[in-house]
């Protein structure tokens, strides 16, 4: 499953982006894209997916809905965690900027992209 063409639309819509990759449930990379080291993303992606599946645990026992998004900021950077499907999730990392609408809106398009690549 190739995505690179939709990480790069992807990268490009958003200013600031360092990065996207998209990864399986277990945290291994399926594609990537961005300018930072590739080992570094697959890193990031993998740790991401750890983060992902134990807010999946605190969602499920608080009984709400199906966990859509997770935004993590610190000092220099944000990164997005977004579910595609169960079995994988999209991780966009970024400057710390106020870009973060447009983070939003652009990884949530590429979300709906991957999933009809997917489904």
């Amino acid at each position: 499953m190739p995505f690179k063409p939709l990480l790069n639309l992807l990268i490009e819509r958003v200013p600031g982006a360092q990065g996207a990759i998209v990864a399986d449930w277990e945290g291994e990379a399926v594609d990537q894209v961005g300018i930072m080291d590739d080992y570094d993303l697959k890193v990031i992606g993998a740790h991401k997916g750890v983060i992902l599946h134990s807010m999946r645990d605190v969602v499920d026992r608080l009984g709400d809905d199906e966990l859509k998004e997770i935004i993590i900021t610190t000092k220099q950077a944000q990164t997005l965690i977004l579910p595609v499907t169960k079995d994988y999730y999209l991780v966009l990392t970024l400057d710390r900027s106020d870009m973060l609408g447009r983070a939003l809106l652009e990884a949530r398009r590429c979300i709906q992209a991957l999933y009809q690549e997917i489904a």
